[in-house]
């Protein structure tokens, strides 16, 4: 175990990792040393999102940022990874709640239509109007007739947004049956995280294939050259959330691209288009 006295007679960053692999298993020391080089990369590329951000303001763009995926596949702490240092005047965060009465009568994309960006604003959605492409029909809340409607609608509904000026980008958060399990589990096991676990969580490991079946679906009928998927292996939840930065990062011709000395660009292994998966993990 490291001792106070460890800190003080290290003389360099070399000598401090001498006297860690000297008292800490080699595994451990590789976990640390790996956890250290995220965090530099990660206010790195904290540091462009500033800039990305003060571009989008001083140009009046609109920037709706959407996150998909399954249960515990990491879209909500990414999400804070992604507004850590941003301005909070000119970002939201969008984590509707179950549609009131009223709304269930109106057109389904109505709550949502108010939720989107106004001029200089990034909006993050975690979870979006394509609850209903997978969530809903999985879990019985919607019929067939209104699936097939929103299936149809949605991809005219984004092509609007995409002639009106909305910067339009859909990230789905690919995750492991086994991996979320895991994370089911370490949830239940920690007071602080219980309460991100309900029974709709559980009924997406036993309903996997039928949550498969919806998301291939979706990804078939509203995967477009205009408004594509964007898949993130997130198995690896730091990998994840730095490569999805590095995405949304190059997509954007923002002042003082690229001054935090890091790259701007994804890790094809971790980001892909949806047509251009072999394989996907989920």
């Amino acid at each position: 175990m490291l001792k106070v006295e460890d800190f003080k007679n290290a003389k360099s960053e070399a000598e401090f990792l001498d006297i860690l692999k000297s008292k800490v298993e080699e595994e451990r020391v590789s976990e640390i040393l790996y956890t250290i080089q995220y965090e530099q990369e990660l206010l790195k590329l904290q540091a462009e999102l500033v800039n990305l951000q003060q571009w989008v303001s001083k140009h009046k763009k609109r920037v709706c940022i959407i996150f998909e995926g399954r249960d515990a596949a990491g879209k909500g702490s990414t999400i804070r990874r992604f507004i850590e240092h941003l301005n909070p005047r000119s970002i939201r965060i969008v984590a509707l709640t179950k549609p009131t009465e009223i709304e269930k009568g109106q057109w389904y994309f109505r709550r949502y239509i108010k939720q989107l960006p106004n001029a200089g604003e990034i909006v993050f959605f975690d979870r979006s109007w394509y609850n209903r492409a997978v969530v809903e029909p999985v879990m019985g809340f919607c019929n067939e007739e209104e699936y097939d409607k929103f299936i149809r609608q949605v991809p005219e509904f984004e092509h609007m947004l995409y002639e009106d000026g909305v910067d339009l980008i859909k990230f789905w958060f690919s995750i492991s049956k086994e991996e979320q399990l895991r994370r089911f589990t370490s949830r239940l096991e920690n007071p602080l995280k219980r309460w991100k676990f309900s029974p709709v969580d559980q009924e997406g490991q036993n309903r996997w294939d039928s949550y498969t079946q919806y998301k291939e679906q979706m990804f078939s009928k509203t995967h477009t050259s205009i408004s594509p998927w964007i898949i993130i292996k997130t198995n690896i939840k730091k990998e994840a959330r730095l490569e999805s930065i590095r995405y949304v990062l190059s997509k954007f011709k923002y002042d003082s691209k690229g001054a935090s000395g890091t790259t701007t660009f994804p890790d094809p292994n971790v980001v892909q288009r949806y047509q251009r998966m072999v394989k996907q993990i989920d």
